[in-house]
């Protein structure tokens, strides 16, 4: 009785459920609370079953009926370890089955367990009125239904003595005293026959089991014992008659579960409360309903994201930052350029002064296709914070770019400024300078990896805050930069993944966002071709091609997933360079074993057998190298005494190494299109030809093959990234699942939902010019400010 009168949506499964296997099988889906099981949603749901007498029975086709128990046995199987429990059943005479013969069926049920084919005798007697549902087949010329689901019918009265019915073996005799799942056979198969929710399992839990589960905590949220049936109440059908509800169990499911949406805006879209939304979806009527609790929760995702976006823009825009205004400094490094800026680049450095110079913080989205000068914007950016005797810090996310940004950096600054490198590999007394000149506030460019967000770092002149590939990193770690300064600092936030347009104003909608369209000169496009790996001759072709470009002074990468051959999997977690595979699912595929995923070592012993690279010097990177091993690797790479790098995803963002004209990409069909745009952006930085060859093993006509076309056709990183979010979903493509995460938006989508997200945004702009803090809407504030500070993978500008 407890668990019924204190279980909210914040108690633990652990709390309710008594099979431990079960709440541990959760735990690995990242089910742990009622929340987390309610929001657990169904990716689809089943069609509704058609009532048949079992003389119409189809095989193939699953059907529901009511049948009458006639008798039942349990019998030990010989051929193998286990127990089966065969009960005779025929045709309950409904209106339906009066008309036609009767017929007999078995109903079969499996256990190595004896203690559950006891349990599933123990529900059942000759005489019982059944109302079963499931998939008729045939055994020894007699119909068969094996494991089908069953619903107990309790009678209009208690039989005066138990019949003893049985065939072949006596039944086992059932408990005195029967539990009943319905009251009557209408009503068993109005269950029977409803859509069924089907939810993602794995060989620990099956959907059926999630969907019990979920069904048990529906009903201890409403006060009710989960393992009874109730009577149906005329007034209950709005929260679903599948849990039969009375009016005090309907008022305590609400008060659990209270509305997130305002009450005008949820009438106004014509969605359900939320409680009656849950029913809905995990125990649906209709798949009418279905789609229409569905899209409850999906236009919930997008008020509250979207209030959440607003609310921090809105608190920027009244906190304070250090005014930069003095331009002289980043003007004259313009003017020294070897080349001339783009008008993209104009533009958006003219708009970052712009914000700079105001005295609350910049919060702005560069986004660059792959090689647009985006490093540029930003260094004239750092210099605007620096000539105006102030600090500026570049957040790198891996240490070979951070090494390379700050090289770059220091050679195009000539002196002029000081440059700081901070990286978690550096030797303690020369990170102890760079962390005593940042704390000084003397003003300087500091360049540093996730060794900013150390409490170590402290910069309190740090007027200007960039970070690269904002996708790499989360939102506490961008708020963590906040607190380094004795103001908030301006924020520029730069990205080379390609973003569509809309998606990126949807889901940075705290920030200002400029793009850069245009290719600096002498940039050539990258000619790009799939290559089955199982063709010999092209595979050849291929290697001779990069044979040449190597004698012509030009470097080749070599790409695979993963470093190791004998590893069991994919890359292992928590390795730097660890790349984003897609599985079959995503695919498109069966889930068949795969071939094993090429791997740096194999590759390179591969490569240095063959004669097209007899007397070429190889050199091998992966995140597992350490700081020194890492810049001779790439100092031998660029000076050309190791022409061609094979190495992992490490080097998918920021090196820039003008003479590398090739890349050859190893499993390629099973990168996201993103990451392939990304790696492709490596070569032809220097104004040569330069060519993108993506070795596959996909097979023709497959989803697979059909994405490779797509990358190998578009060099429109919009384009790609519109075709990557379709496939994949937002979560790979914007970050929030980089570390195998869940993602806080489990409905939305940013490219289909484009509309419904513009239309929450309009009302969410509404609500918050009369209630800017949301303090006559509780709910709504405590689900905005569990959305903003979940966890770091959250889509807020992550």
């Amino acid at each position: 009785m407890d668990r019924m009168t204190n279980t909210t949506v914040d108690t633990p499964l652990a709390a309710l459920l008594t099979n431990k296997r079960r709440v541990s099988a959760l735990k690995a889906l990242g089910v742990l609370t009622v929340a987390d099981a309610l929001t657990y949603y169904p990716f689809r749901v089943t069609d509704p079953v058609p009532v048949r007498a079992l003389a119409e029975a189809r095989f193939g086709e699953k059907m529901a009926c009511a049948v009458d128990v006639r008798a039942l046995r349990v019998t030990p199987m010989n051929a193998r370890r286990g127990y089966r429990l065969e009960v005779l059943v025929d045709d309950a005479p409904t209106a339906a089955s009066r008309a036609m013969q009767p017929r007999t069926a078995a109903l079969v049920f499996f256990s190595h367990r004896k203690s559950y084919v006891d349990w599933m005798a123990s529900r059942l007697r000759a005489g019982l009125q059944l109302v079963i549902s499931g998939d008729p087949s045939t055994f020894n010329d007699r119909l068969q239904f094996t494991h089908p689901d069953i619903l107990t019918v309790a009678p209009a009265e208690p039989p005066a003595a138990e019949p003893q019915l049985a065939f072949g073996e006596p039944a086992v005799q059932p408990q005195p005293r029967l539990r009943y799942d319905v009251d009557s056979v209408a009503q068993g198969l109005a269950r029977a026959t409803r859509p069924r929710p089907v939810y993602h399992a794995n060989s620990r839990i099956s959907s059926e089991h999630i969907r019990e589960t979920i069904d048990q905590v529906l009903r201890l949220l409403a006060g009710e014992d989960p393992f009874a049936a109730s009577p149906v109440t005329a007034d209950s059908a709005q929260f679903g008659e599948q849990f039969a509800l009375g009016e005090a169990a309907r008022a305590r499911l609400a008060e659990q579960i209270p509305d997130v949406l305002p009450e005008p805006v949820r009438t106004a879209k014509h969605l359900m409360h939320r409680a009656q939304a849950f029913c809905a979806i995990h125990e649906p009527q209709s798949v009418a309903d279905f789609k229409r609790a569905i899209e409850t929760m999906r236009y919930e995702e997008a008020f509250v994201c979207q209030c959440a976006l607003l609310m921090a823009r809105g608190r920027a825009a009244t906190s304070n930052a250090y005014a930069c205004a003095d331009v002289q400094l980043r003007d004259g490094y313009i003017e020294r350029l070897p080349f001339a800026l783009t008008n993209g680049q104009r533009e958006v450095i003219d708009a970052i002064g712009t914000d700079m110079g105001r005295a609350h913080p910049m919060q702005r989205l560069l986004q660059g296709e792959v090689g647009s000068g985006k490093t540029v914007v930003a260094v004239a950016a750092m210099l605007q914070a620096v000539g105006s005797e102030h600090q500026a810090v570049l957040v790198a996310p891996t240490q070979v770019l951070a090494e390379q940004h700050f090289h770059s950096i220091s050679e195009s600054v000539g002196g002029r400024v000081p440059v700081h490198l901070l990286t978690g590999g550096m030797k303690l007394a020369a990170r102890r300078k760079v962390l005593a000149v940042a704390a000084s506030g003397e003003p300087c460019i500091v360049v540093a990896t996730h060794a900013a967000f150390s409490k170590s770092f402290q910069a309190p002149n740090l007027a200007l805050a960039v970070i690269d590939e904002q996708h790499r990193f989360g939102v506490e770690q961008r708020e963590a930069l906040r607190a380094k300064s004795e103001r908030d600092p301006h924020l520029l936030v730069m990205t080379a993944t390609p973003i569509p347009r809309t998606a990126a104003m949807t889901w940075f909608g705290d920030l200002d966002i400029s793009w850069l369209t245009e290719l600096p000169g002498g940039r050539k496009p990258i000619r790009t071709f799939v290559i089955p790996e199982a063709d010999a001759h092209m595979m050849a072709d291929m290697f001779w091609h990069i044979r040449r470009r190597i004698d012509e002074g030009e470097r080749a990468y070599i790409i695979c997933p993963r470093i190791e051959p004998d590893e069991a999997g994919d890359e292992p977690a928590g390795e730097p360079d660890t790349p984003e595979l897609l599985d079959d699912a995503a695919l498109g595929e069966s889930a068949e074993p795969r071939p094993p995923l090429h791997a740096v070592v194999e590759i390179a012993e591969r490569l240095q057998s063959l004669p097209q690279f007899r007397g070429v010097r190889l050199c091998t990177l992966t995140g597992r190298d350490d700081d020194a091993a890492k810049a001779r690797i790439m100092a031998d790479f660029e000076s050309g005494a190791t022409p061609v790098m094979v190495a992992t995803t490490v080097v998918e963002v920021g090196v820039d190494v003008p003479q590398a004209s090739c890349i050859t990409i190893f499993d390629a069909d099973r990168y996201g299109l993103s990451q392939l745009h990304q790696l492709r952006g490596r070569v032809g930085r220097g104004g040569t030809d330069s060519w993108a060859f993506l070795v596959s093993r996909a097979e023709p006509g497959t989803v697979a093959q059909e994405r490779l076309e797509v990358i190998a056709g578009s060099l429109d990183g919009a384009e790609i990234a519109s075709r990557d979010l379709e496939l994949r979903g937002a979560g790979d493509v914007l970050g929030d699942a980089q570390s195998g995460g869940k993602s806080s938006l489990k409905l939305l989508r940013v490219v289909q939902d484009a509309r419904m997200i513009a239309d929450a945004r309009a009302s969410a702009q509404e609500l918050l010019a009369h209630d800017p803090d949301l303090a006559g809407h509780v709910q709504l504030a405590g689900a905005v400010l569990d959305f903003t500070r979940g966890n770091e993978q959250y889509l807020t500008s992550n």
